[in-house]
């Protein structure tokens, strides 16, 4: 089964809570909130620690399956490849979403003067969402270069 579709009753009760939680004891709820999610971002950073510090040999059958010499040579499994695709993807979804979000407000405020230009302000707002393709496309190059 789909972790995702087990996890969705879980995530509608920790809403429901929350919004309990937050409607009964303002000021209590909203902090203890907020302290669930600095300890949650502190173990999601613990995990990125122990991640990134752990070695090759940690990882066991992936050990195996690459060959000694290569897995020298390169410093593991493309890594910093890897790193760098998900930065260019990151970047460029970030670019793309304020870009968007600019020009998809000034094109909404233009045609609410003149209709008549929708064809021009979409093609402006489209050209914004390639940013993030192009993104995604350094990324499969990086990627395959790992």
């Amino acid at each position: 089964m789909n972790p995702w579709i087990v996890m969705a009753p879980v995530v509608v009760l920790v809403t429901v809570g929350a919004l309990v939680l937050t409607h009964r004891h303002r000021r209590a709820g909203v902090a203890v909130l907020v302290g669930v999610d600095v300890l949650a971002l502190l173990g999601a950073l613990a995990v990125l620690v122990v991640t990134l510090t752990g070695s090759p040999a940690a990882a066991g059958s992936v050990q195996a399956a690459v060959p000694a010499a290569e897995a020298a040579a390169t410093g593991g499994i493309g890594g910093p490849a890897l790193i760098a695709a998900a930065i260019a993807v990151a970047g460029s979804s970030l670019g793309a979403a304020f870009a968007v979000a600019y020009t998809g407000s000034a094109a909404l405020a233009a045609m609410s003067e003149r209709p008549e230009i929708f064809g021009r302000a979409m093609v402006v707002v489209g050209l914004a969402e390639g940013i993030a393709i192009y993104g995604l496309i350094i990324a499969v190059v990086l990627i395959g270069q790992a």
